[in-house]
């Protein structure tokens, strides 16, 4: 008994340890320009077996269900962060890129993989099918805080959130040719709508219901918010499922229909679901770096096929793939230059190279060690060097945004106001007003003005000044009003960002 207690002291120490070390890496990941997630599978590779040995992981079951479950959470997050109204014009070419580029990189990549790895045309399509898809882990992670012109950090979004059904559906069907005799081609067409259209069926329908629960439904405590919209996210992602649909597209269209709804508890939820994200990419990095073994990985001939399959994927499948998709859109050659370079690969195709082995193929050791030293290298050469391409071709914008935080500071059952933290830019119409001249609505009052460092209290004769942050109390009915009118910003300005884009 006395030893049990002390075995499983010991793993929650480690535990503790692992995530400790972990967020200290990712204060590291930057200052080094190497993608968070790298850091992650490092550190789960070198307390795994083939490394100091404190923990022996081999379960390719449980890898891909923890894989699945964070995939889950971190597209959730991604997509409540997505702004409709950035995406929307963008929606058709992201969409493009999700579907027709994954086939062009998968077929590309393909034929490398034939001749590289002399395997099968079925298995190289296999291998092909499984990087064929950009990571909205890792997109999502790179392109945060990055400030990378609107239009292109709309599309990488939405193509990212967006495309791995295909490269699901895609692969899912290259293992069925492998293993049962006769497929049915028409089944296969079929099937794939089928996938896409009811997935984003669902994913609307229960994005509709979960934004209205969370409007409606008084909660005890702010806390269960949250909880309750993650409890969405996973029944988007299995009705979908049950239902033999996309489960991961359904989760970022519910995701966004909840981001883009206004929400009561709007701050809460998206902050405890951005730690929360964190903590699924930690897990699932340190879990897939555990899963791997880095004797068989790094050894010359898997680090070799690797390398070439990457390079393929990097400089010629990606770019033609990107190129094609998007003839007739309005990118120019450097915007279509950076979103080739932008296609990181991440945990999507390291999950899906678990896919073999679950389904017993002879060469999947070999497939999925070529596929995790390929993402490895997609991680680091183009993770590395997106802000440094974005700042090359001048693509980084000016910050004409604005984020609206609203702080719940009083409980919902007692009272229907929020308080809405708002910081102030250049180009809003509000510098320069004194506050009696603002049209606030009746019950809106701006209780405090962060300037400086300094707490100002504001009365009338209070002139609003560029990087001010203001603190507003308003009535929950009267926010979208105050909303739109602190986020509006002067037309020349407009006008500028619209040429430049």
């Amino acid at each position: 008994m006395i030893q049990e207690i002390l075995q499983s002291n010991q793993f929650i120490m480690l535990m503790a340890l692992l995530l400790i070390i972990s967020i200290i890496v990712t204060k590291f990941s930057s200052r080094l320009g190497v993608p968070s997630l790298v850091l992650f599978i490092a550190v789960g590779m070198i307390v795994g077996s083939d490394g100091l040995g404190f923990i022996y992981f081999d379960n390719p079951e449980i890898a891909q269900l923890v894989g699945v479950i964070a995939l889950i959470v971190i597209l959730f997050e991604g997509g409540m962060l997505t702004k409709w109204k950035d995406i929307r014009p963008v929606v058709v070419p992201a969409i493009t890129l999700a579907t027709a580029g994954v086939v062009l990189t998968t077929m590309i990549v393909a034929i490398a993989a034939k001749f590289i790895l002399h395997i099968g045309w079925i298995e190289a399509m296999l291998v092909g099918a499984i990087v064929g898809s950009t990571d909205a882990a890792a997109v999502f992670a790179v392109l945060k805080g990055k400030n990378v012109r609107g239009k292109l950090e709309a599309t990488l979004e939405a193509e990212s959130g967006t495309n791995d059904p295909m490269a699901v559906f895609l692969t899912i069907t290259f293992i069925q040719l492998l293993t049962i005799n006769e497929m049915n081609v028409f089944s296969l067409i079929g099937s794939f709508f089928w996938q896409m259209g009811a997935g984003v069926a669902v994913g609307a329908a229960i994005g509709y219901l979960a934004s209205q629960s969370l409007n409606r439904i008084n909660l005890d405590s702010s806390g269960l918010y949250p909880l309750f919209a993650l409890g969405f996210a996973f029944l988007s992602y299995s009705s979908s499922s049950l239902l033999q649909a996309s489960g991961l597209l359904a989760v970022y269209v519910t995701a966004v229909f909840i981001g883009n709804a206004e929400l009561a508890y709007r701050y809460s939820i998206l902050r405890f679901h951005e730690g929360f994200g964190w903590m699924a990419q930690i897990l699932m990095f340190i879990i897939l770096g555990l899963f791997v073994s880095p004797v068989e990985v790094f050894t010359w001939p898997v680090m070799f096929d690797g390398l070439l399959i990457a390079l393929v994927l990097i400089f010629i499948a990606r770019p033609i793939a990107t190129y094609l998709s998007l003839v007739g859109f309005s990118f120019n050659i450097k915007e279509k230059m950076f979103l080739s370079w932008a296609g990181l690969r991440g945990a999507v195709p390291i999950v899906l190279a678990i896919f073999p082995m679950l389904a017993g193929l002879e060469n999947s050791p070999l497939i999925f060690n070529v596929v995790f030293f390929t993402v490895l290298t997609s991680a680091l050469v183009q993770g590395a060097s997106i802000t440094w391409m974005a700042e090359r071709f001048k693509l980084v914008s000016d910050k004409v945004g604005n984020p609206i935080h609203s702080l719940e500071l009083i409980s919902i059952g007692k009272a229907n106001v929020e308080m809405i933290e708002f910081d102030v830019i250049e180009q809003n119409v509000v510098v320069g007003q004194k506050l009696e001249n603002m049209e606030l609505p009746d019950r809106a009052l701006i209780n405090a003005i962060i300037r400086d460092g300094d707490v100002i209290t504001p009365y009338g004769q209070t002139e609003i000044k560029a990087g001010d942050t203001l603190y507003i109390l308003v009535a929950r009915k009267n926010k979208k009003e105050v909303r739109k009118l602190l986020e509006a910003v002067r037309e020349e300005k407009n006008e500028h960002e619209k040429s430049r884009a």
